[in-house]
């Protein structure tokens, strides 16, 4: 009787345990289990001890609740101007609500991997090979609010969608070589006549304000030597008045003095000329050497006047006679 009574206590004792463990769940961090009851869900166990209802309820799911990456694998995808490319890429999402994972989508990770795959045809096949190439950021953002949106019912969040290769074919790939070489050589040739172009403007520049400085130097030379001559012409009025004015006064020696001077200088301009060879003088040398010694007397006569101590000038000298050639004081013409 007594080792029945054993055998009882022990069975009691094992059921309890039993019981203890199927009513008692540890759920790990990062995972959250679904308990089914009956084959119904009826709640979601979290992170940490949870209880349930012994032999009554169930584990139905066990869900990741951590950001998961899902590979997307290759596939060949026709772009607007009919080339064929070969895509690939990653999804990353993350499980927001257990329950509707578990019950709403029947295997979560292939749907989301064909659901990322068409979509991917969708986006990319409405744009030309060139926008493909260049705008992989847009095909990103584009794709992954498709995708978000349509995984929001199943208790999906979609973080991130990144195309990692994008490989046209190989005959493609050379023809792009070949128009990036002439894209390249264009814009170097676009570039050199640039500055071809620059080069041929500075230069216009430069010589505008050449000519320009130069006109003006010539403007101002002009206007210097209109005023020499302006100079010239009134110290040559002067010294004609003054002639006029010892004319009149009856002072031969002036004249006479002015005379021989423009005398002597058309002599030396016709020196000076590029053209003359040989100079054929019509008169006697003596004649020049007479003027010259009638130069030197009037010098004398004025300033050297005054050696003897302040005594009067000489009076001056009048012509006898009708004048021929140059009437210098002491000089006789000679007899023809």
């Amino acid at each position: 009787m007594f080792f029945g009574f054993d055998v009882f206590v022990l069975v009691i004792v094992a059921l309890a345990v039993l019981t203890l463990f199927a009513g008692v769940k540890t759920v790990p961090q990062g995972y959250n289990w679904t308990v089914e009851r009956f084959g119904k869900y009826t709640g979601t166990l979290r992170p940490g001890l949870n209880l349930i209802v012994p032999y009554f309820d169930r584990i139905g799911h066990k869900m990741n609740m951590m950001e998961q990456a899902n590979d997307i694998p290759q596939q060949d995808v026709i772009t607007k101007d009919n080339a064929t490319v070969t895509v690939d890429g990653l999804a990353f999402f993350q499980v927001i609500d257990a329950a509707k994972a578990s019950y709403e989508i029947a295997n979560l990770d292939t749907a989301i991997v064909k659901l990322t795959m068409t979509n991917i045809r969708s986006v990319m096949g409405a744009m030309d090979l060139d926008q493909m190439l260049s705008h992989r950021d847009e095909i990103n953002e584009r794709l992954l609010r498709v995708v978000d949106a349509a995984v929001g019912p199943w208790g999906v969040k979609v973080n991130r969608i990144e195309i990692k290769d994008i490989i046209p074919p190989a005959n493609l790939v050379q023809s792009m070589g070949r128009q990036m070489q002439a894209e390249r050589e264009k814009r170097a040739e676009i570039l050199q006549a640039e500055g071809l172009r620059q080069s041929a403007i500075l230069k216009a520049e430069g010589q505008k304000q050449s000519q320009i400085l130069e006109a003006e130097g010539r403007r101002e030379a002009a206007f210097r030597d209109a005023e020499a001559r302006e100079r010239l012409a009134q110290a040559e009025a002067k010294a004609t008045e003054m002639v006029s004015e010892a004319v009149a006064r009856g002072d031969v020696a002036s004249l006479n003095y002015f005379v021989a001077q423009k005398y002597l200088e058309a002599f030396g301009k016709l020196a000076q000329s590029p053209n003359q060879k040989v100079l054929i003088i019509p008169m006697e040398a003596s004649a020049v050497l007479g003027s010259l010694a009638g130069i030197g007397e009037i010098a004398k006569a004025t300033f050297g006047g005054g050696e003897g101590g302040g005594g009067t000038p000489p009076a001056p000298r009048k012509p006898t006679g009708p004048a021929t050639g140059f009437a210098t004081p002491g000089y006789t013409p000679p007899k023809s």
